[in-house]
């Protein structure tokens, strides 16, 4: 505005001016409108698709880490008649995923046939992961070519292809259409192999052909996408149900050959895992099981459930290093458990009719918090893991959670919203924001519930009946079952009547200063600190690279002295230091976890004095003092002689 305008404006009186903007106002365009959106989705019917899906996939391409496929997708009438549009949709939430993780940052070069002639389409303007195909009148299939542009190091993402094995996700090579449920659809898939390489998947073989061409038996696409498949240059298949007539079986490959070497005790410790398992569900809900397991460090790694396999990495060492390794010990009994809970019972909320329709998390406390507290007791019953190495993990469980800060503000129910919130990214402060603790605070909860079972009935029922009770419903179906809150508490009042309602929502809604820690109480023990080593994170530091002072400092230590993670209200945050900064030096001597070690016990003998970091952030240097002088403080259970001990009962083998 000018200064003869303002002049003029100011001296005519304030409510005709008001009248003459107001005017003005009215008389001026409209303000920006939203921009309709595009038509929705066909809606998923339980209708069957007609015809079959035919689907190839070349992955021998492992210097350039591509997967080439195409596919023949059958047109339906109502469109072949006349011509029009068909939707296809590339797997964006993959079930044990619980959130929205398709790859279709590295899904390429798409080019749809019809009649023998490239055919237009057009990405869906919302739902990106959509494809909208034009077809000819009269085309009664769409002929499809396009690529999975693997990541070829782990900054892109998960490394899925290397010079001696490759891990294939359905999902991640395939479209399929939108309008049917994912089990109405039916698919032929063919796979071809690098030349002698050996495989494992819960698909089965319809035919061997030449240059390692593998056609699978027709599945439907809901249980293609279930059926990930690992093959390797190094490849060793185990037998873990010998004379069963529901075969289970353990498929590994390796980087290295040496790596396969099993010992006999090791391998009966795998077959008992399955044999436990039996007798706590006293069920299953598979034709046949393949676990599939990768000792490497060069594939990504990876802990996915499906209901007739698993998906799984663990260290080179696993068979070769077992004394070391053994804090991964309980990923095949979680993940095997899943074929129970998860699978074939489910969470109402995380079951959907395709795979791009949102999930919702709210039961994965039952999920993914159960399974993990069956991990932990199966690895224990099998031989997977010693009592004293269970017991072990436990106080670090225990332990960890009763120290996060974030459960102040954050109860648990609000962190199976999680995955979709931070997709597993790096956090900053975890032990404040909160991650997926459903997990192992879930896990904490149910041991919480079978000490109160067996408490309350003299030790002569327990979860076991649970499990039993509410898993073992419907022997060798694989018919997804679902399950609500209010079911939960039903079945296990069936069990003992008490009032599992508000004993969940205590535990679940609500915020508390403290983990759930009465079943350790209840189970006849108590967590307490000392400084003497706990042997499951002494594994877990030496599978990770990395030293734990945690419950002293407030820090985990990677071991070039990159720190991973700060414990909030810890002495470590009370000097401001972060995580992905480095420790140069330790009171003028340069970095080592010993010299630290050192310094903490110094400090806790000489109250004068403080342990004097040198930190380098990026390209600053600066030095902080810490005033801390506790000591050492490693989580263990000792044994409290008020209450039987139900925990050694848990870990007990069944009969």
């Amino acid at each position: 505005m000018n200064r003869r305008t303002f002049y003029l404006l100011s001296s005519i009186p304030c409510g005709i001016m008001a009248a003459s903007l107001g005017a003005s106002v009215a008389l001026a365009s409209p303000g920006a409108q939203p921009l309709p959106l595009p038509p929705g989705m066909p809606e998923a019917r339980d209708i069957p698709f007609p015809g079959t899906i035919h689907l190839t996939v070349d992955a021998t391409d492992l210097a350039r880490h591509i997967m080439s496929a195409h596919e023949t997708i059958p047109v339906p009438s109502d469109i072949a008649d006349k011509g029009g549009v068909m939707t296809l949709l590339y797997p964006m939430w993959i079930p044990g995923d619980h959130s929205p993780t398709g790859s279709l940052d590295q899904f390429g070069g798409l080019v749809a046939h019809a009649n023998g002639a490239i055919v237009p389409w057009l990405r869906d303007a919302v739902k990106v992961s959509a494809f909208h195909v034009t077809v000819p009148k009269g085309a009664h299939t769409l002929d499809l070519d396009f690529q999975f542009l693997s990541p070829v190091s782990p900054e892109e993402g998960r490394v899925v292809m290397t010079p001696s094995m490759l891990n294939v996700q359905w999902n991640l090579v395939s479209l399929y259409p939108a309008g049917y449920f994912t089990r109405q659809i039916n698919v032929v898939t063919q796979l071809k192999l690098p030349a002698g390489w050996k495989y494992g998947t819960a698909l089965r073989a319809e035919t061997n052909g030449a240059n390692n061409e593998i056609t699978f038996r027709q599945v439907t696409y809901n249980n293609l996408v279930d059926s990930p498949l690992y093959a390797g240059k190094y490849f060793r298949k185990i037998d873990l149900a010998p004379g069963s007539d529901v075969p289970v079986a353990l498929n590994i490959v390796a980087d290295h050959p040496d790596e396969l070497e099993a010992t006999d005790a090791q391998i009966a410790a795998h077959r008992a895992l399955v044999a436990q398992a039996n007798l706590l569900f006293g069920s299953h809900h598979y034709d046949h099981y393949d676990f599939l397991l990768a000792l490497t460090k060069e594939l990504g790694g990876i802990g996915l459930e499906h209901h007739q396999s698993s998906e799984n990495s663990a260290p080179r060492g696993y068979f070769t290093e077992w004394e070391k390794t053994f804090a991964a010990n309980d990923l095949l009994a979680h993940e095997y458990t899943h074929s129970w809970n998860g699978k074939f019972r489910r969470p109402d909320g995380l079951w959907a009719p395709n795979f791009d329709i949102a999930q919702r998390g709210t039961g994965l406390w039952v999920y993914e918090g159960q399974t993990q507290y069956w991990g932990y007791v199966l690895a224990a019953r099998a031989g997977l893991l010693t009592k004293e190495q269970t017991m072990e993990a436990i106080a670090m469980v225990a332990a960890s959670y009763d120290a996060s800060k974030g459960r102040n503000w954050r109860p648990l129910i609000d962190t199976t919203n999680d995955p979709v919130i931070a997709q597993r990214a790096p956090q900053s402060w975890r032990s404040w924001q909160r991650s997926e603790d459903y997990y192992s605070e879930g896990q904490l909860i149910w041991l919480d519930a079978d000490t109160l079972i067996r408490s309350k009935t003299d030790n002569k029922k327990s979860l076991n009946d649970f499990a039993k009770h509410f898993f073992g419903v419907e022997n060798g179906s694989y018919v997804t079952k679902t399950y609500s809150f209010d079911d939960i508490v039903h079945n296990l009042n069936d069990i003992l009547p008490y009032d599992w309602a508000s004993f969940l929502h205590e535990r679940l809604d609500k915020t508390n200063t403290h983990a759930p820690l009465d079943g350790i109480k209840r189970g006849g023990y108590k967590l307490v600190f000392n400084n003497k080593p706990n042997t499951w994170a002494k594994s877990y530091e030496f599978d990770r690279h990395v030293s734990d002072f945690a419950f002293s400092l407030g820090l985990v230590v990677k071991k070039d002295g990159t720190i991973a993670s700060v414990q909030w209200g810890s002495p470590a945050w009370a000097a401001s230091l972060t995580r992905d900064q480095k420790i140069v030096a330790v009171n003028g001597e340069s970095y080592d976890d010993d010299g630290l070690t050192q310094a903490i016990k110094d400090a806790a003998k000489d109250h004068a004095a403080t342990i004097e970091l040198l930190l380098q952030d990026r390209d600053h240097y600066h030095t902080v003092k810490l005033d801390y002088h506790g000591g050492i403080r490693i989580p263990h259970l000792e044994r409290d002689g008020t209450a039987p001990d139900l925990l050694s009962d848990i870990l007990t083998p069944l009969k």
